[in-house]
């Protein structure tokens, strides 16, 4: 989640993920009930589409099968096995759209409902269309791991849709460094996978937004929909008002800050209610906002195709760059170049 969240005791993960992992394992001679008893999982929780496991034990579960498994590669397999069927509602909405990118809005707009710990998020850059992932849990150990897989399940189901199609002209960018075998990146990715670019991304040629899905179904469609947002509704239900907000101030890409008054209008409750249902969470509004903001300043510094400093700046909704700059140096503790430059040395 957050860093400024907890939410590892809630219920996000189903239950099936965890099953189709262990299948996995077994497969490598790890025995099922050796991992889910390391994870603290009832055997009697797996095979029920219905169940959910904690994002505690999903992240016990993924280290005491990678560990065990002694395979790099464990989450570009684990990837390839979730096959669109295995997202169930969220896969069944997003393939009766009419094109790819009412599809990849679908599935951005509740991808949370199966990984609540990442975001997905899509965006134009140039002549590129970019479907960025972001972590939001803590799991240094696991960090690959979890990248490869969501990654390489999107790859699966492009692959099953358009086969080699994305790939002409698209390329694969992740965060870390460049395994001793990338062998098993290519028949997923071919060879266009860069390494330590400071960000993961899938990108493809934008034209291919409109091309049209074989699955298309508009009715199918508004019944998986609905669907999913009432399973969205009942995460809300269980959600703190802190990580709602979080997400709202979040969703907002275009350089508009949501104000107080805004979120508590989405949420259906005065700016005076909203205040103090965060108080009593230990929250201010005033710095989940600055939060929201640094973290996206990091984002687009780290941006793959550089954006000047005063670009940034303006995507992030100040007038002027200088107060950009003396709210960046408050943050780290040096300029928004300077920050930039050492991190690009970095990954060099």
């Amino acid at each position: 989640m957050n860093a400024l969240l907890s939410g590892g005791t809630l219920p996000v993960i189903r239950a099936h993920y965890a099953e189709i992992l262990c299948q996995l394992a077994e497969e490598r001679g790890v025995a099922q009930q050796e991992l889910v008893s390391a994870a603290g999982i009832r055997q009697s929780q797996l095979g029920h589409p219905d169940n959910f496991i904690t994002l505690d034990q999903f992240t016990e579960l993924c280290r005491q099968a990678f560990v065990r498994c002694q395979d790099d590669s464990l989450g570009l397999e684990f990837g390839r096995r979730l096959k669109f069927t295995a997202h169930g509602a969220l896969s069944q909405a997003a393939i009766s759209c009419d094109t790819l990118e009412q599809a990849l809005l679908v599935l951005i707009k509740y991808f949370r409902t199966r990984f609540a710990y990442m975001a997905l998020s899509f965006f134009i850059e140039g002549d590129e269309a970019v479907i960025q992932l972001d972590i939001k849990h803590d799991t240094r150990d696991l960090h690959r791991f979890n990248i490869e897989v969501v990654l390489a399940s999107l790859m699966e189901v492009n692959n099953l849709l358009f086969g080699q199609r994305l790939l002409e002209g698209g390329r694969c960018l992740v965060d870390y460094e460049q395994p001793a075998n990338v062998g098993p990146y290519q028949p997923l990715f071919g060879n266009a996978v860069s390494f330590c670019t400071g960000v993961n991304q899938l990108r493809f040629q934008k034209q291919f937004l409109n091309l049209p899905l074989s699955l298309s179904n508009p009715v199918a469609r508004r019944v998986a929909e609905a669907q999913c947002e009432e399973e969205m509704q009942q995460m809300e239900a269980s959600t703190s008002v802190t990580e709602r907000v979080v997400r709202m101030l979040e969703s907002v890409r275009d350089g508009r800050l949501l104000s107080l008054e805004d979120v508590a209008g989405q949420l259906h409750v005065s700016a005076r209610t909203l205040r103090r249902q965060l108080a009593a969470e230990g929250a201010r509004f005033q710095l989940l906002q600055e939060t929201v903001r640094h973290q996206r300043a990091l984002d687009l510094l780290r941006r793959y195709s550089p954006l000047s400093i005063d670009d940034i700046a303006d995507h992030l909704g100040y007038s002027d760059p200088s107060n950009f700059g003396r709210a960046f140096r408050k943050w780290e503790g040096i300029s928004p170049s300077a920050w930039r430059r050492l991190h690009q040395t970095e990954g060099d």
